[in-house]
């Protein structure tokens, strides 16, 4: 169970901070990395780099193996993260998050050619019934027939560019939750590519060895006012966009 997992420091992982101050460390994550320990994965997360290097979170936070942990990204996802240094900066973060107050924008490559330039995605998300890694949208007679209950889930997109069997699209999710915007473009026909458990495994471009998801921009508040915090595609990503101008 979680709460038998030693936290244990872990100074020989990376961290790329991008921004500090007193009150938080904003990385861009790589991707391959978990954010926090769990039972498949018990060590090697950015938490066991994160308390190695600021030993005064490991009690922040509301779960001893997320210490400070805001909110998350996917293993496979890069990008940007804020982590909370003291309690009260984390409760004030956490109601940000809560209330819908944060921007958060990603840039995804898709399979296939959306039809609109740009769209609202709106469902009920609940976790699958046949694999408990996943997460399915709830269809409407499903909830009527067997009362499955989901939690909302709002995402917007637009096209940046079109290629011959992918599209780049800016994601901008407006409710956070578990992989929300790999099951919303699946949901539409078109899967983040590289993606191993929503995707189609042949559908991805030459290069690609992880799901093409990218947290380039967040914007949130702090007591002394807004911040907002952009990540360039990382180079792995922009290597394939390369190749497909090609």
């Amino acid at each position: 169970m979680g709460n038998q997992i030693k936290l244990e420091p872990d100074s020989g992982i990376p961290l790329n901070i991008i921004y500090e101050d007193k009150d938080i460390v904003v990385l861009n994550k790589q991707a391959g990395i978990s954010v926090h320990p769990s039972e498949n994965e018990p060590n090697k997360t950015l938490v066991n780099a994160l308390i190695a290097k600021y030993l005064e979170i490991k009690n922040i936070g509301e779960d001893p193996l997320r210490p400070g942990i805001v909110h998350r990204l996917d293993k496979d996802t890069s990008g940007l993260l804020v982590v909370a240094k003291n309690q009260k900066t984390f409760e004030f973060l956490k109601k940000q998050w809560q209330d819908g107050q944060v921007v958060k924008k990603y840039l995804a490559l898709v399979s296939g050619c959306l039809n609109k330039e740009k769209g609202e995605i709106k469902s009920e998300l609940t976790r699958s019934s046949k694999d408990f890694r996943k997460r399915m949208v709830v269809r409407p007679e499903k909830q009527k027939d067997k009362e499955i209950k989901g939690k909302l889930a709002v995402t917007e997109y637009k096209v940046i560019k079109k290629y011959k069997d992918f599209s780049l699209i800016e994601v901008y999710p407006k409710t956070g939750r578990t992989h929300q915007i790999r099951v919303h473009m699946a949901s539409l026909g078109h899967p983040v590519a590289g993606d191993k458990i929503y995707g189609k495994s042949k559908e991805k471009p030459e290069g690609l060895t992880r799901q093409f998801l990218h947290a380039f921009y967040l914007k949130f508040s702090l007591s002394a006012g807004p911040l907002v915090f952009e990540a360039d595609l990382p180079s792995d990503l922009e290597q394939v966009l390369v190749k497909l101008d090609k």
